[in-house]
């Protein structure tokens, strides 16, 4: 093994990189609970690559074979049912995991310098997993996939000037039809995955450049012993990966409760419309995306005014693009002296429980049907979503801050 090691290394740096990246890579020895995120969203994207690579071994991407590959797979493919349920599952877990790691970036400003580009790289991530989302949400060909994408298309209709050619581009048709289907499948299964792993990669590299954070803030590459070692830090290898187990461990056992027993999440996660197939000709009774796009669905939904003679679908899209960008920004946002949410004041801390609470309902209300009463709830939430952000360089400025510690804490 020696003698085939110092071959390898002589040829690539595989000693280099596992002690670059694992075994002689200090992290913060005071990680808690929100640390599992990140490695579990990492395994939840291989889960999906595996039990991707197995379903498109039947999959027919045809407008005319598509639904009927899916029953096959559900029915007669050996284990076929078990490896769609753990890929739709998986769509939804990998959301979940992603939405709370980037809340815990939230909580302890994780995005702040010189993490910045750790910031954009997972904002990048983000991005390409709603697109790849998005893609895969089409290919049961199934009565909601179907409508769902035609909804979310034709929103691009309401660009100005390039909308109607653009939405004509992504479709590749006048219509949702085969055609889309054929290069919706082609990006789901080849390029964005591609995409997505390339970000990955950019962002693990860019957080070992500058270090992993902690729920103190506190960097630790600025107190090291004599050996150069960080004071506060320990090898990710053995500790964390060890650690981190204890996580999967966890998941994978909520994850198989879901799979076994509620796949279907009462409709969160599959949709009861898209047990049929997709028809053109009839409209389902209530047209909403999957849960994740809910809360930006609910603001596209909260905008009915026309302003400045352009429609109100139009004002949508802005402010439901701008929702999405506007995290890009959040590292120049926050002028705080800490990183911390243990040490900001009690300003951004209800601030960002008002951001999280209104993102919840949102999420909600881009569940259900629209009424009078829930697109002016969706309004006022959207405008606090915003002013989160918006007001975020002056509340992070002005209020008083506790002294951080020189050490972690723990």
């Amino acid at each position: 093994m020696s003698s085939f090691m110092n071959w390898l290394d002589a040829r690539f740096p595989a000693s280099k990189m596992w002690k670059e990246h694992l075994s002689e890579y200090y992290a913060p020895k005071n990680f808690n609970f929100w640390y599992f995120f990140g490695s579990l969203a990492l395994l939840v994207l291989v889960l999906q690559i595996v039990t991707g690579i197995f379903l498109t071994m039947n999959y027919k991407p045809d407008a005319d074979l598509a639904f009927a590959s899916v029953e096959y797979i559900m029915r007669d493919v050996q284990w076929g049912w078990l490896i769609r349920y753990m890929h739709s599952t998986g769509a939804s877990a990998f959301f979940v995991v992603v939405y709370l790691h980037m809340f815990r970036g939230l909580i302890y400003g994780s995005y702040k310098q010189p993490r910045e580009l750790v910031w954009i790289f997972g904002m990048l991530i983000y991005l390409t997993l709603m697109a790849e989302a998005f893609m895969g949400y089409l290919l049961p060909w199934g009565q909601m996939s179907y409508w769902g994408a035609q909804v979310i298309v034709n929103l691009f209709g309401a660009i100005p000037v390039i909308g109607e050619d653009l939405s004509l581009w992504i479709r590749g048709d006048y219509l949702i039809s085969g055609i889309t289907l054929n290069r919706f499948f082609a990006l789901h299964v080849v390029a964005l995955p591609i995409v997505l792993l390339g970000l990955v990669v950019l962002h693990i590299l860019a957080l070992h450049e500058v270090g992993s954070n902690n729920p103190d803030g506190i960097d630790i590459k600025k107190n090291k012993d004599e050996n150069g070692v960080p004071k506060d830090g320990i090898p990710f290898h053995p500790y964390y990966t060890v650690h981190d187990l204890l996580g999967v461990a966890v998941f994978f056992f909520i994850f198989f409760i879901v799979v076994f027993f509620f796949p279907e999440m009462g409709g969160l996660f599959l949709e009861k419309p898209n047990f049929e197939p997709a028809n053109a000709l009839k409209t389902p009774a209530h047209i909403a995306p999957v849960w994740y796009f809910t809360p930006f669905y609910a603001m596209l939904r909260a905008v009915t005014v026309d302003l400045f003679g352009l429609p109100a679908k139009f004002w949508g899209v802005v402010v439901m693009g701008g929702a999405i960008a506007i995290l890009f920004v959040l590292p120049w946002l926050d002028r705080s002296p800490v990183r911390s949410i243990r040490y900001k004041g009690w300003l951004s801390k209800i601030a960002l429980a008002i951001f999280a609470v209104s993102f919840v309902i949102l999420g909600y209300l881009g569940l259900v049907p629209a009424t009078e009463g829930r697109t002016m709830v969706a309004q006022i939430l959207t405008v606090l979503y915003f002013l989160y952000f918006i007001l975020m360089p002056f509340y992070t400025r002005m209020e008083k801050t506790k002294p951080v510690p020189e050490r972690v804490t723990g």
